[in-house]
């Protein structure tokens, strides 16, 4: 496995790059809010398991950049042209996580709760897609489990990313509570998760 050290190494460049872009503007939007939001809206079995799968993956990837070793007994075989692969994912997907968070600026949250000062985004990628986050997660999911080699990593991120998808109807319930008509027609010209390529 002479690779495996150049796959680490970028993993961990990959890892810590999403992780310092996503805390930068999380903390930067909660620096410019009042309001507490509550994680009860998405139910308490969401938002349970939700984090329980997402956590277990994120761990999952650290031991594998701390020590592969660690996560050995959920390797997969998979060819290096795969793993390869798996690294034009994690490259692809830093400038469209960067984007997107810049896009969405002080309206950043880890829920389906809206802000009291909350704006309707529809620019940068919510132009063509309303969930950004979500479409830019799974293509960071697919780029770490094939890098990692690792089935563990891509079946519990797999299963955080499904709850997301299972909760999107609640939030856009909560997106047409706060602005209406307004979301409705927004809604109307995107998809949820991948660019609309033909209206009809």
């Amino acid at each position: 496995m002479a690779e495996e050290p150049i796959f680490r190494i970028i993993s961990v460049v990959i890892f810590v790059t999403i992780v310092c872009v996503g805390l930068y503007h999380r903390v930067k939007a909660a620096r410019h809010q009042e309001d507490l939001l509550s994680h009860r809206e998405e139910g308490l079995l969401i938002m349970v398991l939700v984090r329980t799968f997402g956590f277990s993956a994120w761990i999952g990837f650290l031991l594998y950049m701390i020590n592969p070793q660690l996560m050995a007994w959920s390797t997969l075989l998979l060819p290096y042209w795969l793993r390869w692969t798996g690294v034009g994912f994690g490259i692809v997907v830093l400038p469209l996580i960067s984007w997107m968070f810049i896009s969405l600026g002080k309206n950043v949250t880890d829920t389906v709760a809206t802000r009291k000062k909350h704006s309707l985004v529809i620019s940068g990628p919510y132009r063509w897609i309303r969930h950004p986050m979500y479409s830019f997660t799974f293509l960071a999911l697919i780029g770490f489990s094939l890098l990692s080699a690792n089935w563990f990593i891509g079946v519990t991120g797999l299963l955080a990313f499904i709850l997301l998808v299972v909760r999107t109807p609640l939030e856009e319930k909560k997106l047409i509570e706060k602005f209406g008509d307004e979301y409705r027609e927004y809604m109307k010209d995107t998809n949820r998760f991948l660019p609309r390529l033909f209206k009809v």
